[in-house]
């Protein structure tokens, strides 16, 4: 079997432990005669994974009893509705910090149901960088403050001196670097990720809510959008993305097996040296991002030249290396090194870019 190293923001590689466990449990899980895909979500097997599935959660993230574990539907945007639905109860006011598309988007829905004030915003220089804030410029009455921890797109991400110093709750998304760092979720009134990336395939969305922010909702806010209905529930209000989140479990114990998120961001941080070390001291690739605000998981970077960058996307491609042409607000190239991405990889990608410089002068 051969397979290309895998650089997509999204869905991204999975361990091949993962699918090779999937695959031999496609026809039957355990003892049951029966796939996961078929099993019935109100059974006591099903519901053994999906409390496992929790458990590593919390154990992994360690998350605090006072915060609810969640698995929805509706991929990670329907929390953009979702959390001013939710949180945006007594002032009706929110502060955004846009710094990508993914934050863009989420004030831009939220503007349908609260005001949103947009403290600061980095799209001056094409969201290459995280705006400094400072306490006066957030609401003191707002209900939220958002961020957007890691930008796939861009390839941006929150240092601890960057993370807004407000007295609102804290909401994040984390849906391209869940997992692949530790994170306090005490800071935090709610994470949300989507699982396409670091966590399994598409079609689940982990959600962390701490619980004094469940019950109250906007009026007209649907039932599938209540965070209390789904905590009742224990996010099988209706039937839940079961085979998502069986993989999701998998995912889950992988990481464990590798010793823990502490584990994988030592590696994490590793695989990215190598990139950005080699991009620094090229004279042909350059990274797009500033350096003190550069993701460990998304890595753009350009030639300066829209055709040789296409020729590098094209025998890049060839040789194995898939998906790593960037996006098209960017440009250029994207390297996605997510938790499931050997170190092998990264360093294969670089003697390749060394290659390509050389053939190319």
């Amino acid at each position: 079997m051969s397979r290309v190293y895998n650089f997509s923001a999204g869905p991204s590689m999975l361990p091949l432990e993962v699918l090779e466990k999937a695959a031999a449990e496609m026809t039957e899980y355990g003892s049951t005669g029966q796939s996961v895909m078929e099993m019935s979500h109100r059974s006591k097997e099903y519901q053994a994974i999906i409390d496992n599935a929790e458990a590593l959660v919390r154990e992994l993230m360690h998350v605090p009893d006072n915060y609810t574990v969640l698995f929805l539907q509706g991929g990670a945007s329907s929390q953009f509705a979702a959390i001013p639905m939710n949180l945006g109860t007594k002032s009706g006011k929110a502060d955004y910090i846009i710094t990508g598309q993914w934050a863009k988007k989420a004030a831009q829905e939220a503007e349908r149901y609260i005001k949103v004030n947009k403290v600061a915003s980095s799209a001056d220089k094409t969201f290459s960088y995280i705006p400094e804030t400072n306490k006066s410029m957030f609401d003191p009455d707002a209900d939220y403050c958002y961020i957007c921890y890691n930008n796939t797109i861009y390839g941006t991400h929150y240092t601890e001196k960057k993370i807004p110093d407000t007295d609102a709750v804290l909401v994040a998304d984390i849906s391209s670097c869940v997992m692949a760092e530790e994170i306090d979720i005490n800071k935090f009134g709610i994470l949300y990720a989507g699982a396409q990336k670091n966590l399994g395939p598409a079609g689940v969305t982990l959600v962390i809510v701490r619980n004094d922010l469940i019950g109250d909702t906007l009026e007209g806010t649907p039932t599938m959008f209540k965070y209390s209905i789904h905590r009742d529930n224990g996010s099988m209000y209706n039937t839940p993305p079961t085979y998502g989140i069986y993989m999701l479990g998998l995912v889950l114990r992988w990481i464990k097996d590798k010793g823990g998120v502490k584990e994988l961001q030592k590696i994490n941080e590793k695989k990215a040296k190598i990139l950005y070390d080699f991009l620094d001291s090229s004279e042909m690739f350059k990274g797009t991002v500033v350096p003190e605000d550069r993701s460990l998981m998304n890595i753009p970077f350009v030639t300066g030249d829209e055709e040789l960058d296409a020729k590098f996307v094209a025998e890049a491609k060839a040789a194995g290396f898939i998906n790593i042409k960037g996006h098209r607000t960017v440009g250029g190239m994207r390297a996605s090194i997510y938790n499931a991405m050997p170190i092998e990889g990264v360093e294969a990608l670089v003697e390749f870019m060394k290659k390509f410089e050389a053939e190319n002068k």
